[in-house]
């Protein structure tokens, strides 16, 4: 069988499969919803795109590369999450693995299946975006191809990019799990902020190649003064708009030609995952020698005593279940010295941004893996026939995880006698636990609301 018809089969039969997914309707809807709340108006309302404090002038150009920055802070982690939960998620490894057939065209069709999935999410964002060009700009100013040419130059290569690396991370044992998405959140983060290391060098291919999001050349390079003082958020701005070029940055040196470069770099970045595709193994338990195993490894479970009573009806079954959530959430010896880590930190002065982020980093990986085991569809349907409801199982969740905010928090509460400490640890590790037990019902893993919750942690941290 040719590679091409490999790859051919690969992309047909994965495209297939996402069509009977229902959550492609909601991935669909994803970011047309968020460009309606996230593009600027006249009012000041939206995501504010300001260049030395005033805000830009609405154009059609100008509203397709902000169509182009609800694609990179909003699709790009959203795509990824159902890039890595969809119905493709389990592939026939086991006859593909045996087989064949070229690794490569396997993965480049899996790839083509993605892109093509990634391209009709932006054709319905670049509708939607002629909708709001009509309600925002008025018929006199719309221009449908200059908001179509400015969202696909920038889009596109980045959501190309988006599914060669979920192809590359399916190709790794060790990312094909939690720390494949923690490394995601890393890059992610990483491709907005490296911009930055090529501000104030000539436009260039060189210096266009650190902006993967795509939106920041056009942007800076049609603005007075070249875009010095260049910011989106919440930023404080002055009365009075400004002219941008954005026509002029999108047509700067290099800039096209980076975007091609992106593209052709995910397409050798599909290649290059199914040429170090690595096969599924059986899990090894591996045995670290010495005193450091003896700490970490949970140790034999106590033997059983034939001669014990039956067990007797608890007279608080309640706590009980919170009891035993608190010990589920930190199971392990590997938690404790991280949650006395984390403790510890919190002494510090800056408890906003050390001592509280350190601590709801680490309740976020110990609750979303607690409630994806809880909410597995075989597990959820085992606790539904114990005396307690499931709902008061939830709660019970919230409260444990509730405990551990606030034991972390206690030291530095009283060692620096703030006991708005303890508030701030018992509202945020509610809202953190809250949304680890609801997006884990909803998905049925731990999967989704571990990248969520990442998200809304930086958020928090760089707020």
């Amino acid at each position: 069988m040719s590679a091409a018809t490999v790859a051919r089969s690969s992309l047909t039969t994965s495209w297939l499969r996402y069509r009977r997914s229902w959550g492609l309707w909601l991935l669909l809807l994803v970011a047309p919803v968020g460009a309606r709340f996230m593009i600027g108006r006249e009012d000041g309302s939206g995501v504010t795109i300001a260049i030395g404090q005033h805000l830009p002038m609405m154009t059609p150009a100008f509203l397709g590369v902000s169509l182009g920055i609800v694609v990179s802070t909003l699709l790009l982690p959203i795509g990824f999450l159902y890039l890595r939960s969809n119905t493709n998620r389990r592939q026939p490894w086991q006859i593909e693995e045996v087989s064949p057939a070229s690794r490569i065209a396997i993965a480049l069709g899996r790839f083509g299946a993605d892109v093509l999935l990634l391209f009709g999410v932006l054709v319905a964002l670049n509708l939607a975006g002629w909708v709001l060009g009509w309600v925002i700009l008025g018929p006199a100013k719309l221009n449908l191809w200059q908001i179509s040419f400015a969202l696909w130059l920038v889009a596109a290569p980045a959501v190309m990019g988006l599914a060669a690396v979920r192809i590359l991370f399916d190709a790794l044992p060790w990312l094909r799990r939690g720390l494949g998405e923690f490394a995601y959140f890393g890059l992610w983060m990483a491709s907005i902020i490296a911009p930055v290391i090529a501000d104030g060098r000539a436009p260039g291919l060189g210096a266009n190649m650190f902006d993967f999001p795509g939106f920041l050349q056009p942007l800076k390079y049609g603005a007075p003064g070249g875009g010095s003082d260049f910011a989106i958020g919440g930023v404080e701005t002055l009365p009075g708009r400004i002219a941008l070029d954005v026509m002029a940055g999108l047509l700067s040196p290099g800039y096209i030609g980076s975007r091609l470069v992106w593209c052709a770099t995910a397409v050798a970045v599909a290649a290059f995952a199914g040429l170090i595709y690595r096969p599924h193994r059986a899990a090894v338990n591996i045995r670290l020698p010495g005193r450091f195993a003896k700490w970490l490894q949970p140790g034999p479970p106590p033997a059983a005593n034939l001669q014990a009573p039956p067990a007797r009806r608890v007279t608080l079954p309640l706590a009980g279940v919170v009891v035993a959530e608190f010990r589920l959430i930190g199971a392990g010896r590997l938690f404790k010295l991280l949650a006395v880590a984390a403790a510890i930190i919190s002494l510090g002065t800056d408890y906003r941004h050390t001592g509280s982020a350190a601590a709801l980093l680490l309740l976020i990986f110990a609750t979303c893996a607690h409630a994806g085991r809880s909410e597995t569809r075989g597990f959820r349907a085992l606790t539904a026939t114990a005396p307690l409801s499931p709902w008061l199982r939830r709660g019970a969740f919230i409260v444990a995880a509730l405990g551990w905010g606030l034991l972390i928090a206690l030291p530095g509460a009283l060692w620096h006698a703030e006991i708005a400490r303890l508030g701030l640890a018992a509202v945020t590790t509610a809202l953190i636990a809250g949304g680890a037990i609801t997006l884990a019902m909803v998905s049925g893993s731990g999967f989704a609301p571990r990248l969520v919750l990442l998200i809304v942690w930086y958020g928090y941290l760089s707020s």
